[in-house]
């Protein structure tokens, strides 16, 4: 088996976080897969699914080539540490809970498989909502971003 890099990719509140966890659950013991830890420069909160790092860690990563893959989303840095990348080297499925924006600037490859998860307008704003993260202000601009990603 050749190994590859799964984006799970969608708009915030689509259940992105919820597809990723039940399939790891699921896949826990199927050794060919792996699910990427993302590190951001956003606190740790209940029922996060990533490692927090500061900004000027985040940064001095990047220039040390400590990430292979790296993008900006919703004023916060995302990336994955570059030990993932010898993990698809081996031949194993590495499963990243990612951005649509980033997702769409990488050029074509046969290592590379997208997963878009959606929900309707009306659920992703309900959805953000509940979670309580952002201000009104910024629950919309997250659904008026969403036109440009259809």
């Amino acid at each position: 088996m050749s190994g590859a890099w799964i984006f799970v990719c969608g708009p915030s509140g689509a259940g992105k976080d919820s597809v990723v966890a039940s399939a790891q659950h699921t896949l826990s013991a199927q050794k060919g897969i792996v699910f990427a830890r993302r590190l951001v420069t956003r606190v740790l909160q209940a029922g996060s699914d990533h490692d927090p790092v500061t900004e000027p860690d985040f940064h001095a990563l990047v220039r040390a080539g400590g990430l292979c893959w790296h993008w900006q989303a919703h004023g916060f840095h995302y990336g994955i540490a570059q030990h993932y990348a010898a993990e698809v080297q081996a031949g194993r499925l590495v499963v990243v809970n990612g951005s649509r924006a980033h997702v769409r600037e990488l050029p074509p490859s046969p290592d590379l498989r997208i997963v878009q998860v959606t929900a309707s307008p009306d659920q992703l704003a309900a959805r953000l909502r509940q979670r309580g993260r952002d201000a009104t202000s910024a629950v919309a601009e997250r659904l008026a971003r969403n036109t440009g990603f259809i």
